[in-house]
């Protein structure tokens, strides 16, 4: 009898062994899927079940099924937290669990586009970030949101740096715009102010201009140049006359030649029309355009016209006469190559 339960015993022991065994490959096996670090998205329409399907893409068939049983009974399944969670190779079940339940996720290194229109940024964070395009244009839209920043609809776009930013990707709309707006007067803060005030400019003005030179030129080694010459034309009150504002103006920015039926359109956004700048940036700038106006190179040009070897660069001139004749060289390359 005693060998009878001493060997009920032993057995049991194994049993729990096994199990133990079971469980502990079930909790802390690595559940990833793929080498390296992947990542899942909960957003705020998510439930237990949408989760799993995302998780599930991941992970392990095995890894989705502790996760789910780790949140039936530690109280997850109605306290679902948004963001963006890493899944690293060799986490296992717990480790990943307990991000999910505290809320700790991973940062995304976002990088603000430069971009021509509000739709177009809008476009692109929505792609990037959890909140909806058409709700942050909507935002960007709103007259009293940039309001709050010392903006308005036409400059708010003025407040987005191209740069590389660490951001949650669930951060609602107001926080991400109030982020944007302490980047930007960080950005601003120093040496930048002080240049923009020496010549007599406002960071949004600054901006605007920065945006036509980026527009003009790709080459950063000439942008102090055409700043210049654009900063000569606002102190003599010279209408700008910047091509790429036309095709703003017109949101045609497929032309590759700006003829003159073109430059009646009538829009706040028409150099050819209106004296001064445009209400607001035509696009978001480069820093290198930004630097470009704050480190104008001072001349005494006041024209200048593509170069008829189309190497991106300008040729500049003093008078009206030799931007003529600049003029003529260019239209004529441009006819030889059947640009139209």
């Amino acid at each position: 009898m005693k060998k009878i339960k001493t060997g009920y015993l032993a057995s049991a022991i194994g049993c729990l062994v096994i199990v133990i065994g079971i469980v502990c490959y079930f909790l802390f096996a690595g559940i990833a899927k793929n080498e390296g670090t992947s990542y899942l998205y909960i957003d705020d329409d998510d439930d237990m079940d949408s989760v799993s399907v995302k998780l599930s893409e991941i992970a392990s068939p095995m890894g989705v099924t502790a996760v789910r049983t780790l949140a039936r009974h530690m109280g997850y399944v109605d306290k679902i937290r948004t963001g963006r969670y890493a899944l690293e190779d060799g986490m296992n079940s717990i480790q990943f669990f307990r991000n999910l339940r505290n809320g700790h996720q991973e940062p995304l290194k976002l990088v603000m586009p430069s971009v021509r229109t509000k739709a177009r940024l809008a476009q692109e964070l929505g792609s990037m970030m959890m909140f909806r395009d058409s709700d942050f244009l909507e935002a960007i839209k709103d007259a009293d949101v940039c309001k709050k920043y010392e903006l308005d609809t036409a400059t708010i776009i003025s407040m987005f740096i191209p740069d590389t930013y660490e951001v949650y990707w669930d951060t609602p709309i107001e926080k991400f715009l109030d982020r944007m707006k302490k980047e930007s007067d960080r950005f601003w803060k120093g040496d930048r102010t002080a240049k923009a005030e020496k010549l007599k400019l406002t960071p949004v003005e600054v901006i605007i201009i920065a945006s036509i030179i980026d527009e003009e030129t790709a080459n950063n080694g000439e942008k102090p140049m055409v700043a210049g010459m654009y900063y000569n034309r606002l102190m003599q009150n010279m209408p700008l006359q910047a091509d790429p504002t036309i095709k703003f103006a017109l949101q045609d920015f497929s032309l590759r030649r700006i003829y003159t039926k073109l430059l009646s359109v009538d829009s706040p956004y028409n150099t050819y029309r209106n004296a001064g700048l445009p209400p607001g940036p035509i696009r978001i700038p480069s820093v290198a355009g930004i630097d470009a106006v704050l480190n104008l190179v001072h001349h005494d040009y006041l024209f200048m016209c593509a170069k008829e070897d189309f190497s991106g660069t300008h040729n500049f001139a003093k008078t009206y006469q030799e931007h003529l004749v600049n003029a003529a060289k260019y239209s004529k390359a441009l006819d030889a190559r059947g640009v139209k």
